[in-house]
């Protein structure tokens, strides 16, 4: 609602007029639509669902084969184990499937904020941490955790030889829980089920943790990895739903109840090649017992736990604040050198500089930071760190904006300054260095503080490539307690410390130069 107010308007939305009316005219409609919604009259519940005749099931298709994944030959279609099983569970409940796309990570929060999706089909487990957050049907599908290692590594067996070894695990999964609570793992989290694969074959973890599909997948045909021991933890999929649309619950019940007994399941897996033993036990699965977890548990509070969270949070702060001062301590240098070249180098030089700001500025930061990490690894051996990576894509992006930056403090520099420094017998070089350079240092410099304290922000990004920063720190506490707006507020907090403190220092230094 921050959007309503026109910025820079007197009285913002207090005063009459067209302002105050659209203000109030949200409100209501946000306060009927929550009336409504509490009284069964809108919602997903099976009733609306019927009456719109479509499910609206939310997975990503990031996620890959074989859940839901577009397929070489046929690049607009989605396909995958989970797709056909959403095909057919809808045609049992006699309304059609509607694909949502949203992430993986934002799954839960975005079913319980409601509105966007019915129900989650997307390899979400049954699990105690999940169970009492949503509600969850009966099992679709029985996996087990595979432990992935390269092929000459032999000594990896199960979970507990990973101790003083990284591994790799899909954020907010049993994998997850399981690395973590190994003593003396280094666990690096990952957004995707594609990436930590990528780092395990090129040295940078030294096993991956994850669903019996996902390693399936990823070790055909590939005789650089290997299983590491056999299956364990079984677990089961399972479709998420709202707590209150009990009567949608029921019947997707009753419908996997019927796939599975009629064998359209195993029609379903077989191509797949997921058919296997453990799928038995979706015939013979039992609810949990009573008590055992609740889906209405209240979540925990973050604020009452503060002196919990606020030391993860510290922590997870640490990196955003030497990957951003890192790069942008390169930023900074490298952007006044292509600042220089552009302005006073030779012709070639000077259209070579313009050619790097342009390609930099105008192709996406996450773009350059996947070309950095993977791409060079890939195509040329050349296998960085995470960190050393999560720099120079910063650090190189951000030294296309400083260069401008320092250009435009180079134009406003009197042009007259110059021709007097040569008047008075200084090179041209000197004459930079002495008299026109610091001028457009000081000039440029509120642009530079703005952009470092920008970067403080875009660090988030390097969280796809197994980085735990502030941000997705965030993600997961918020995701573990279900207090977003709690783990949030603290989250923001020390942003906000960070960055005023960033201001402060820059500004003192701004008024010494002046």
């Amino acid at each position: 609602m921050e959007n309503i107010c026109p910025a820079g308007q007197p009285g913002g939305c207090g005063g009459r007029g067209p302002r105050t009316f659209f203000r109030s005219f949200c409100r209501f409609s946000i306060l009927l639509g929550g009336l409504l919604a509490s009284l069964g009259l809108i919602g997903s519940d099976f009733t609306e669902v019927s009456r719109r005749g479509s499910l609206r099931w939310a997975n990503d298709a990031e996620g890959g084969a074989p859940y839901i994944y577009h397929p070489a030959d046929r690049p607009g279609e989605l396909t995958g184990f989970e797709v056909d099983f959403a095909a057919a569970l809808c045609a049992r409940l006699g309304v059609k499937s509607e694909f949502v796309q949203f992430g993986w990570v934002n799954l839960i929060p975005g079913l319980e904020q409601g509105g966007n999706f019915d129900v989650i089909i997307a390899g979400l487990e049954r699990s105690p941490e999940n169970r009492e957050k949503i509600a969850l049907s009966r099992p679709y599908f029985a996996f087990s955790q595979q432990l992935v290692t390269r092929a000459d590594n032999s000594r990896i067996q199960k979970p507990g030889d990973l101790k003083g070894l990284s591994v790799g695990v899909l954020t907010g999964t049993a994998s997850h829980r399981l690395a973590s609570a190994q003593p003396g793992v280094v666990v690096k989290i990952y957004d995707d089920n594609v990436n930590y694969f990528r780092d395990l074959e090129l040295g940078r973890l030294d096993a991956v943790l994850t669903d019996s599909p996902i390693a399936q997948v990823n070790l055909a045909g590939n005789a650089k990895l290997h299983a590491a021991g056999p299956p364990t933890d079984p677990g089961f999929y399972a479709v998420g739903v709202r707590p209150s649309d009990t009567n949608l619950l029921g019947r997707i019940n009753q419908a996997i109840t019927d796939l599975t007994a009629d064998g359209t399941l195993q029609r379903i897996y077989t191509p797949y090649g997921l058919w296997t033993p453990e799928q038995a036990l979706l015939a013979t699965w039992q609810p949990e017992p009573a008590g055992a977890a609740s889906p209405l548990k209240v979540r925990r509070s973050a604020l009452r736990d503060w002196r919990i969270y606020v030391p993860i949070l510290l922590r997870a702060a640490l990196t955003t604040l030497w990957v951003t001062c890192a790069g942008m301590t390169l930023a900074v240098g490298w952007g006044a050198v292509l600042a220089l070249v552009r302005q006073y180098g030779p012709r070639p030089f000077r259209w070579a500089a313009i050619t790097y700001i342009e390609i930099f500025r105008g192709t996406p930061l996450l773009l350059q930071l996947y070309f950095i990490y993977f791409g060079l690894a890939q195509q040329f051996g050349w296998n960085l760190s995470a960190g050393l990576a999560a720099i120079l894509a910063l650090g190189l992006n951000y030294a296309a904006t400083e260069a401008e930056n320092y250009r435009a403090g180079l134009e406003a520099v009197p042009r007259g300054q110059t021709e007097a420094a040569l008047a008075l017998g200084m090179s041209r070089a000197l004459a930079i260095r002495r008299v026109i350079l610091p001028q457009a240092v000081r000039i440029s410099l509120p642009s530079v503080t703005n952009d470092f304290i920008a970067m403080f922000k875009d660090s988030s990004i390097v969280s796809v490539i197994g980085l735990v920063e502030l941000t997705k720190e965030y993600q997961i506490r918020g995701l573990d307690t279900g207090d977003y707006i709690g783990v949030g507020l603290m989250t923001a907090a020390i942003y906000l410390a960070i960055s005023y403190a960033a201001s402060l220092g820059l500004g003192a230094l701004e008024r010494n130069l002046r």
